[in-house]
């Protein structure tokens, strides 16, 4: 197998996870912030999404998301202590191998970072990252792991090499 073309491993789509935003009372800042941010960095965003707060609604989303596509998914709120505040789950119910590094080291960008209940994994194809639902922590714990999501989303479109070269 020869390895993907950068512009298609560096794919990604950013879906938010908000009540309020789908109830169209709250503006999708972090959403916007993460696209931002990925395209800043070479992503090529191809979809924004959203959906309600609620495990199923997160997973469902996530695997429609997920379905034929090779790249970066990245949820941006639902991660905290309130009671909808459900994405982590979700996002469990439809992974198929945890990277919790990644989630790890997104938690420690900052000291709110610690409150995060986020996760990380794949799935299929995809690397689903959960980040927080303020732009301020979406776009540093995103930030935190930008480096290595290229390399990541390498070895998930099947290249051979598994070690990158400076």
């Amino acid at each position: 197998m020869s390895d993907p073309e950068p512009a298609a491993r560096l794919r990604a789509k950013v879906l938010t996870v908000s009540d309020g935003v789908v109830a169209g009372t709250r503006e999708d800042r972090s959403g916007e912030a993460v696209s931002d941010l990925l395209v800043g960095h070479g992503f090529d965003v191809v979809e924004r999404a959203l959906c309600a707060d609620g495990v199923d609604e997160v997973a469902g989303t996530l695997r429609r998301l997920a379905e034929g596509f090779s790249g970066l998914v990245v949820t941006t709120g639902g991660t905290g202590f309130g009671p909808r505040d459900l994405t982590p789950e979700g996002t469990l119910a439809v992974i198929d191998r945890a990277a919790p590094g990644l989630a790890e080291a997104m938690r420690a960008v900052s000291p709110l970072g610690r409150l995060s209940r986020g996760t990380a994994g794949t799935l299929g194809r995809c690397l689903v990252l959960n980040t927080p639902g303020s732009t301020g922590g979406a776009t540093e714990s995103l930030g935190a792991v930008l480096e290595v999501l290229p390399h990541a989303l390498f070895l998930l479109a099947g290249a051979r090499d598994p070690h990158p070269h400076p």
